[in-house]
């Protein structure tokens, strides 16, 4: 992090600065950050209040990732576009209303528009070809431009909590869109169902287990009768809009996925906090850890894993079914879990595999006949083939034989032509030949 006042006084120049982040008050953009037109690659200005960027903007030709989140812009700046290497761009809570034509810069990877006013995207959107990530939950949206499915490259989209009265076919012909949340629009609104309600002040909240997108996670215990208390997790959401969507609809997602012994459970709703929405939890053993690590900036759509991880084969198949059988459910109930990362299970030695987080779920209803559940198996693809990328493939021939099997079942899963991909009933019953 740098500050302003040794900006101005050009006491960063002659250093080969690659990043550069100010969180001081700015009334104005520093044109001192200009000077490292040469070098600039990532500049992060989120939080200062900026409302406007100079029209020369785009001498910044290295630059590839521009965060003004928290800031004033109500016009997205098309001087972006000027930028030629411009591949990743925040405007998360800025009042924005509008993006101009040809604002966009077409090597875009990643947009982050959440929680802003906009009401349309413009046609030129369909131009930018290696879009991957496009999150624009929270805003004023009720359609998306056809130009939009020419972005080919498109795995994740989050339009949650926008004025949805019904959704395109095309996008679910997007052959790499395998993370699609659409929660909070009318055309999947859904009626909070009742779920057991516990006080606030019946809990005990201990420590942090985790933070998520939308809210943080504590261990608790419930005093549900007179003589013992529970353990428990509880959900406390931050807000009201977050990158996925609103507390709201998780909760809905919550109630309506059930009971499943491959899910982490949701058990009852906290009533009288004074400030915030909860959740009461399943509480999971210390034995399951986590199976992988959210995307980065590089890797945009994909998750990544520790380094030297290693899985037993059998362990794969394992966690594979397991995590299968919990997305069926979810689908049985008409509810796509929408965020299917590996970041999002957990897993223990004996490789039984939860499935968690309904941060970015959808209750879809009616809807099902759109696809949801195909885009989930492309998800499902790819995490057989990032397990596949963890275990030791060789070995005997029946070893070989079930790998192979595996193999060409990813590849049905990765079809580009949705409609080919199998069924998640289709994949279980594949899983278990290999597990047999």
């Amino acid at each position: 992090m740098q500050d302003l006042a040794t900006l101005r006084s050009r006491g960063y120049r002659g250093h080969d600065r690659r990043k550069l982040k100010l969180i001081e008050p700015l009334h104005s953009f520093p044109l001192e950050i200009l000077h490292f037109a040469d070098t600039l690659e990532h500049l992060d200005l989120s939080g200062t209040g900026l409302s406007s960027i100079p029209d020369d903007f785009g001498q910044l030709r290295k630059l590839k990732i521009a965060f003004f989140s928290e800031c004033n812009f109500a016009v997205f700046p098309a001087q972006l576009a000027g930028c030629p290497e411009l591949e990743m761009v925040a405007f998360r809570s800025n009042g924005m209303t509008s993006i101009p034509e040809d604002a966009l810069p077409t090597e875009l990877r990643w947009l982050i528009l959440t929680n802003n006013c906009i009401e349309y995207l413009p046609k030129s959107i369909g131009r930018c070809s290696r879009l991957q990530k496009c999150m624009l939950a929270g805003n004023r949206l009720g359609s998306l431009p056809e130009d939009m499915s020419a972005c080919k490259k498109l795995g994740l989209l989050r339009i949650s909590a926008n004025n949805f009265d019904h959704l395109p076919q095309w996008l679910f012909e997007m052959p790499e869109l395998a993370f699609l949340s659409t929660a909070g629009n009318p055309c999947c609104d859904q009626k909070l169902a009742q779920l057991r309600q516990v006080s606030w002040h019946d809990l005990e909240i201990e420590n942090l287990l985790g933070h998520g997108a939308s809210g943080d996670i504590y261990r608790a215990k419930w005093m549900s009768t007179d003589s013992a208390a529970d353990e428990v997790a509880v959900k406390l959401f931050r807000g009201e809009v977050t990158s996925d969507g609103r507390p709201l609809d998780e909760m809905a997602a919550c109630i309506a996925a059930g009971s499943h012994e491959h899910l982490i459970n949701t058990l009852a709703t906290v009533q009288g906090h004074p400030k915030k929405y909860g959740l009461l939890m399943q509480l999971i053993s210390p034995r399951y850890r986590t199976l992988g690590l959210p995307p980065s900036l590089q890797t945009c759509t994909r998750d990544r894993y520790p380094e030297g991880m290693v899985l037993p084969f059998r362990t794969v198949v394992q966690i594979l079914f397991d995590v299968a059988s919990a997305a069926l459910h979810l689908h049985r109930r008409k509810v796509s879990h929408c965020d299917l990362y590996a970041h999002n299970i957990l897993f223990n030695d004996a490789g039984r595999a939860l499935l968690g987080d309904l941060g970015a779920a959808t209750v879809y209803g009616d809807l099902g006949h759109l696809g949801f559940e195909k885009i989930e198996v492309l998800a499902l693809g790819y995490l057989i083939q990032d397990l596949l990328g963890l275990t030791d493939l060789t070995g005997g021939a029946n070893k070989r034989q079930h790998v192979q099997e595996l193999m060409d079942l990813q590849a049905e899963c990765l079809n580009p032509v949705v409609k080919k991909r199998p069924t998640i009933s289709t994949i279980i019953y594949r899983l278990q030949r290999v597990i047999c």
